[in-house]
């Protein structure tokens, strides 16, 4: 390996995980961040060095002109896409729920927020709010001039904060939560899971088409909890939920049998469960297994 080459890998391993959570807060998909790295790397190995003020903003610009090509793509293939598509769940370590602002910015609701937003919206707004990458630097990785580019965050940021949730809710409800999710299951009482539903609360399952899995969002406390609890009596597997740490905060893996199945995020409210997310397409489940380091910076 030539000097050159040394020193172009060398940086490309010093921001990979900042290269990897750019592309995964773009794209909601571990898969297509991995992806989006590899066509990044491809492009940075012809670079000359000597011309590059500045490594980790070119990488990231890089990185960005990726995703936002893939994103376009993907956008096409979930239009096809059999019932909900839910983002891809990263297990991530202790400290990434830890860091407040990179928890929220991965989770499940806000990324769903985020899926409604127009591709170069959506990067535009992920450069911006999560990576505090400035108007100019944006304006080269989305092809637009910095003026425009503040005229798009303007909107995104009106259009996700009139979407997402203002409420704080932390990891301890949350696993309380969980728990008292856990207990339903456990005893079959759909008063317990009512108990913690709120009546608004809408229940989301990716099968992707693979696994069994509801081919639309279920509305209301009422019809979740009969669709949860009903669902279990149709069962035969012995199911089994551990807590663990996905996308910045608590989840239930799911086993049947002993075989890993689902993973599963919730979304609070005032110490109600507003929302449910259960990702079982087995395509999606591939970075579950060994945590993913994130970064913002």
């Amino acid at each position: 390996m030539s000097e050159a080459a040394g020193a172009a890998t060398d940086s490309f391993l010093a921001h990979r995980n900042l290269l990897f959570t750019v592309a995964y807060e773009m794209l909601g998909s571990a898969a297509d961040a991995e992806d989006v790295l590899q066509e990044t790397w491809l492009r940075w190995s012809e670079v000359d060095l000597a011309e590059v003020l500045d490594e980790r903003a070119y990488l990231v610009r890089i990185t960005s002109r990726q995703a936002l090509n893939r994103l376009r793509t993907m956008k096409r293939r979930k239009e096809s896409y059999v019932g909900p598509w839910l983002p891809e769940p990263l297990l991530t370590a202790p400290d990434v729920a830890e860091d407040v602002e990179l928890a929220e910015s991965l989770s499940t609701a806000l990324m769903l927020v985020l899926e409604t937003l127009a591709p170069t919206e959506r990067a535009v707004f992920v450069l911006r709010e999560v990576f505090d990458v400035s108007y100019d630097e944006i304006a080269a990785s989305v092809d637009k001039t910095p003026a425009a580019v503040r005229q798009i965050a303007h909107r995104a940021r009106q259009h996700v904060d009139a979407r997402r949730s203002r409420s704080v809710v932390t990891a301890s409800q949350t696993r309380a939560a969980l728990a008292s999710f856990q207990r339903a299951l456990e005893t079959g009482n759909p008063q317990t899971l009512l108990d913690i539903l709120a009546p608004d609360v809408v229940l989301m399952a990716d099968g992707g088409g693979i696994k069994q899995a509801a081919v639309r969002p279920i509305l209301g406390a009422d019809k979740v909890a009969r669709y949860i609890i009903g669902g279990l009596g149709k069962v035969r597997e012995d199911i089994t939920t551990v807590l663990t740490e996905v996308n910045g905060g608590p989840a239930l893996a799911w086993y049947l049998d002993g075989e890993f199945d689902g993973m599963m995020t919730l979304h609070l409210e005032a110490d109600r469960v507003t929302g449910l997310y259960f990702v079982r397409n087995p395509e999606k489940l591939t970075h579950v297994d060994a945590e993913q380091v994130l970064t913002l910076r």
